[in-house]
């Protein structure tokens, strides 16, 4: 079982201080069709260091196709997309793999590296040494609790390891506020194949990374998930952007009609105030 990781964090540096006056991520009216039919158009939207950006939308509405974009795996045919205030396109491959990360929804890996092995992948684009590497590596796997799986063969996993173990790979990329002066991490549905402990332990992680300035933007159906982490919420719609705003703009009995075509009372969190989505 999942046991919440405290991890002790350093006070805001001045470096990412003056990262918070920055957009991190910024697109302006994103277009991508490199099939011939676009899977994106007119994208736009802003994230500054430590902003957690949810990403909603029925199945094939363009989530994933965004995310990929973003990450550099599908091109721009229009509109612009900056990380960190530059092109993304002007990004030299291996710095922009030290500030970016990506977990996607199926990994296809057959080949039985082990479990640490694949969690050490993220680390490949930076030069901090073997020795921190391996610091890494193990707070990562205690951050994701797949420390007890290291020494396993990755192809004797069950779904829900690997979704961790994926996870875990992504954020080693992007762990240390030392490794790039700005860091974003994609996940693609990084829940959907965990057990209930496990999902919080995503929630876990995310803050986590958030308060030491990483950027995130995670797509998932869990509504209520993103309402109560989320800084931002972005919905998709057969490519396009439906809504974008906060959690109280964008969860609404109407935007679940038109989009989702349910039915459903947002009502307030007992806890902690946020939109709740109940299905009617």
């Amino acid at each position: 079982m999942y046991r919440r990781a405290i991890f002790y964090l350093a006070p805001a540096s001045p470096q990412r201080l003056r990262n918070a006056v920055v957009n991190v991520l910024s697109l302006n009216s994103v277009c991508a069709a490199p099939y011939g039919s676009p899977l994106l158009q007119d994208i736009s939207f802003n994230l500054k260091a430590g902003q957690v950006l949810g990403l909603m939308g029925p199945n094939g509405a363009g989530k994933s196709s965004l995310l990929h974009c973003i990450a550099g795996g599908i091109p721009c045919t229009s509109g612009e997309l900056y990380l960190n205030e530059m092109p993304l396109k002007d990004w030299p491959l291996l710095v922009r793999a030290r500030a970016l990360a990506m977990q996607v929804q199926s990994a296809a890996l057959n080949f039985p590296f082990t479990v640490e092995e694949v969690i050490l992948l993220g680390r490949t684009p930076h030069a901090s040494g073997n020795l921190c590497d391996k610091e890494v590596l193990q707070e990562v796997m205690t951050a994701t609790d797949t420390t007890e799986l290291r020494h396993r063969p990755y192809t004797q996993l069950s779904g829900g390891e690997k979704q961790r173990v994926q996870l875990a790979r992504a954020v080693a990329q992007v762990w240390r506020e030392e490794d790039a002066p700005t860091r974003l991490l994609l996940l693609d549905e990084p829940n959907s194949a965990l057990d209930l402990s496990h999902q919080r332990m995503v929630l876990d992680l995310v803050a986590t990374l958030a308060k030491t300035g990483c950027t995130i933007i995670l797509a998932t159906h869990d509504f209520n998930l993103l309402s109560a982490h989320a800084n931002q919420l972005l919905v998709m719609h057969q490519g396009t952007q439906h809504s974008y705003g906060t959690p109280e703009e964008v969860l609404t009995p109407t935007m679940f009609q038109r989009i989702f075509n349910v039915s459903v009372l947002v009502q307030r969190h007992p806890e902690n105030n946020s939109p709740l989505v109940v299905h009617v």
